[in-house]
């Protein structure tokens, strides 16, 4: 019967000159190795070994097995990686994340699906609870969330954090709380939950909690929310590659904070179904472009 294991331990043999070194090598006893080679024998009809005490030479079929086997791991090799490739470059990848996420994930995704043509894109904006329940349902294999419920039929695992900032008008000229608060706040659809997070870490003595906070504007599309500061409305906070990606920094600025207060996004999947070859590998390379790294599967000016 043919086992590949049989190749391997032959293989092995070979290259060490030992039964002892091969059984220490693959963690076998000694005994075992010599049955493996004889099952070799049998299966080919031919000695594969000249024996000569505690040495061996290959018999011409002992040197073609061997080399037959050099090239049946080869290509086992080979077709591995051209399988995980296929898995990584073709297929459909079904993500699902808030606005805030995907403003920047959305793009990139573009940029990288340009040299995996058979790579196809199922992406949707819901907030954190429903892109939870999307993928609960299958709708959805991927989310991308800054909050979560714990749930016993989704796995949770942290992707990746940054820096949260308040961005203000550009001319604006206030150094204390009470001047950002008069600006009055840009709100968005995390924007209290944010805002919250970067004053009580900044000044927890003076702020008391959202009633502090004038809404001036409430926007919840993420593309229009760094607008309204750069018409003088408001302030707001956001993640800061939003702002650094936007076309608004000519006329807003950040406004430097003491203690910089970290946003974290999670990966949510069903736990009976892992996260597909494919989405791994497309996740990896975003992080490797948000730490500022070319990605692998983007090139230049993409």
């Amino acid at each position: 019967m043919f086992n590949a294991l049989y190749f391997k331990t032959f293989i092995s043999l070979v290259e060490t000159g030992s039964f002892t070194l091969t059984a220490r090598r693959l963690e076998m006893t000694q005994p075992a190795v010599s049955q493996q080679v004889r099952k070799l024998e049998q299966y080919f009809g031919l000695p594969l070994l000249m024996r000569q005490g505690r040495s061996f030479e290959l018999t011409p079929a002992g040197r073609q097995v061997y080399d037959y086997a050099l090239r049946l791991f080869a290509e086992h090799d080979q077709f591995r990686h051209r399988l995980e490739q296929d898995l990584a470059e073709g297929g459909e990848c079904r993500f699902i994340c808030p606005e805030l996420v995907g403003e920047l994930f959305y793009p990139f995704t573009l940029g990288y699906m340009k040299n995996y043509p058979r790579l196809k894109l199922d992406l949707r904006f819901a907030n954190n609870a429903q892109a939870a329940q999307e993928v609960l349902q299958r709708k959805s294999d991927v989310a991308l969330v800054s909050e979560f419920t714990k749930h016993a039929d989704l796995q949770l695992q942290e992707y990746m954090q940054e820096p949260l900032i308040l961005v203000v008008p550009a001319d604006f000229q206030g150094n204390k709380l009470q001047d950002l608060l008069s600006l009055g706040f840009i709100e968005h659809e995390q924007g209290a939950q944010l805002l919250s997070s970067v004053l009580r870490a900044n000044f927890p003595e003076e702020f008391r909690g959202q009633r502090q906070v004038t809404q001036r504007v409430f926007i919840n599309q993420m593309h229009l929310v760094l607008d309204a500061v750069a018409r003088g409305l408001g302030f707001t906070v956001v993640p800061r590659s939003i702002w650094e990606a936007s076309t608004w920094q000519q006329l807003t600025r950040e406004w430097r904070l003491a203690t910089e207060v970290e946003w974290s996004i999670y990966l949510v999947h069903h736990r009976k179904q892992s996260i597909s070859e494919r989405s791994r590998y497309l996740l990896d390379e975003y992080l490797l472009w948000r730490a500022g790294h070319q990605p692998h599967g983007v090139k230049d000016g993409e």
